[in-house]
């Protein structure tokens, strides 16, 4: 009996099955997360975080919480328009918070003529960035801040742009909070100063707990791409915290260090505070309203009264990250697959930096791919052909001992060893092959480089779906003729299944990237060449 296909269907049937399931998923809710249609009130209640004892700093005991982050900018608060070469910004004067914050070189993920907004005051999310001071009387996030009036906008020549707030404290002094923007950076600078001595400065970043967008929860076999904190150290390396894991006050990362950062991660996009130095900080992360959590870092202000931190908001371009900060181009999340992943886009990358066009660049790699399993390819085939020639005399052995299967199986392995063929001999090269298939789906997937990457004609995005289904129909030709090429299964119902197996698989890639269909496609066409000149020769050398 000729288990071989057989076990190749139940493989790639699987493999199909859950990245199918991946695409059927999307944009759903996580269970047991509520969604948030509007900004909470400003009465919405705190969220206590422990008593926060920042290391080596001599300071007394901090107060047993930092100010509410439930409460974001109210939505009759003033606010102040800054535009960049890369942003939109509004900073609400509450809080003189990030309140939304539009990237102008990506579009929205479904309304391409629009920008998309990684911080936002309710609507889709609740997505701010916040910052204020720790001691008595001194402003916070729930403070009053004036704004500076006039046009705020990097003008041409200019390379960056200082946006200066002011508030007052208890005792009448002043303090400045100044955002600076540059040219060319997703970094801006958040600066604090005129600070009491011994006060201590926090930045936090306040979301809910909903996915970022349809198709950025793509799920994998029940694992989802990340959206949640983060938290990084020298010591610990890269923790991710699960939303879930805050609410059951189960999360585990590092909460005292000298050096690393906090991030909220989401599909394509990040932000992250960075504080520079060796500065003794402590990492906090609390949930503060429903659905709604806030993860960030306590600092001491310097003996100047300043505090200077640096907030990353912007794209997950992995070659930026890693120049940014240590470990932060372990943000980008390629699920399980990671080993094999990472190298892959670094591959893809290098072909891109030749070629220019991220369609081109999957399809070296697939020659490359190609060339690396060349050896185990030949093999297979050439065990495939000689399959191919048997087959007449496997259909006789049937019609011979079709009743009595035991003898049918004792006969067919006699024969399989009498011509040294192995009958399982092609499904090495397609078991190697599919962590790969998969670990490319989350390069796809979970890179920001992919995002609205065109090919050529009407592929505009490789991340998505061929609109007009021409790709998936190409490929499910070029698995017809593989199919045609294969020795034909001696059980009639077998070999029906297999001719089924083409149509099938095309239903399912209708809707997967039009980059993954893409390397799949040039796969089969490259696998039919090879295929075909060893069947040939092999079935040239039975004839002599």
């Amino acid at each position: 009996m000729d288990n071989r296909r057989l076990i190749l269907l139940l493989v790639f049937s699987f493999s199909l099955i859950m990245l199918w399931d991946a695409w059927q998923r999307q944009g759903q809710p996580q269970p047991g997360k509520a969604t948030v249609t509007a900004a909470p009130s400003a009465s919405a209640s705190a969220g206590a975080v422990p008593t926060p004892t920042v290391p080596g700093t001599g300071a007394a005991a901090l107060p047993a919480t930092v100010p509410s982050a439930a409460a974001v900018a109210a939505a009759g608060a003033a606010k102040a328009t800054i535009k960049t070469d890369l942003y939109v910004a509004d900073i609400s004067s509450q809080g003189g918070d990030i309140i939304r914050l539009e990237l102008v070189r990506h579009p929205d993920s479904e309304d391409k003529s629009k920008h998309f907004v990684l911080f936002e005051n309710g609507g889709k999310h609740i997505y701010v960035a916040q910052s204020g001071l720790i001691g008595e009387g001194l402003p916070n996030h729930k403070t009053e801040w004036k704004l500076p009036a006039g046009e705020l906008a990097l003008k041409d020549g200019e390379k960056e742009l200082e946006v200066r707030l002011e508030a007052s404290t208890a005792s009448g002094g002043k303090v400045v909070k100044t955002y600076v923007f540059h040219r060319g950076s997703y970094q801006i600078d958040v600066r604090h100063e005129g600070v009491t001595a011994g006060a201590h400065a926090y930045y936090q970043i306040t979301r809910d707990g909903k996915p970022a967008e349809a198709q950025g929860s793509s799920m994998m076999m029940g694992v989802t791409t990340f959206t949640g904190p983060a938290v990084y150290t020298n010591a610990e390396k890269y923790q991710k915290v699960e939303f879930a894991d805050i609410l059951k006050n189960k999360a585990k990362f590092a909460q005292k260090a000298d050096d690393g950062w906090v991030a909220m991660v989401q599909h394509y996009f990040v932000s992250a505070w960075l504080p520079v130095g060796s500065t003794a900080r402590e990492f906090y992360m609390r949930k503060v309203g429903e659905d709604l959590f806030s993860a960030g870092v306590i600092l001491p202000v310097g003996a100047d009264g300043k505090s200077t931190v640096s907030l990353y908001a912007g794209p997950q371009e992995q070659t930026n990250l890693e120049k940014i900060a240590p470990g932060l181009d372990l943000v980008v999340d390629y699920g399980w697959l990671t080993v094999i992943a990472a190298p892959l886009f670094w591959v893809l990358g290098a072909i891109h930096k030749l070629v220019g066009n991220w369609g081109w660049a999957i399809i070296g790699l697939t020659l490359l791919l190609k060339l690396a399993f060349f050896p185990l390819s030949a093999a297979s085939y050439k065990s495939m052909a000689k399959m191919r020639v048997l087959t007449p005399k496997l259909v006789k052995l049937k019609e011979a001992y079709g009743d009595d299967k035991q003898r049918l199986n004792q006969e067919m392995m006699a024969l399989y060893k009498k011509e040294k063929v192995n009958p399982l001999g092609g499904c090495l090269p397609v078991l190697v092959q599919i962590p790969v298939f998969i670990a490319l789906y989350w390069v796809l997937l979970g890179t920001v480089e992919m995002r609205n990457a065109p090919w050529l004609g009407w592929i505009t995005d490789l991340s998505v779906k061929d609109p007009y289904y021409v790709l998936p129909l190409i490929m499910g030709a070029t698995m017809f003729i593989q199919t045609k090429l294969n020795p034909t299964p001696p059980d009639p119902i077998q070999a029906k299944v297999m001719l089924f197996m083409p149509i099938m698989f095309t239903g399912m890639f209708l809707f997967f990237p039009a980059g993954l269909v893409l390397y799949w496609t040039v796969n089969n066409v490259l696998s039919i060449a090879q295929q075909w000149q060893i069947t040939r020769l092999v079935e040239a050398g039975e004839k002599k």
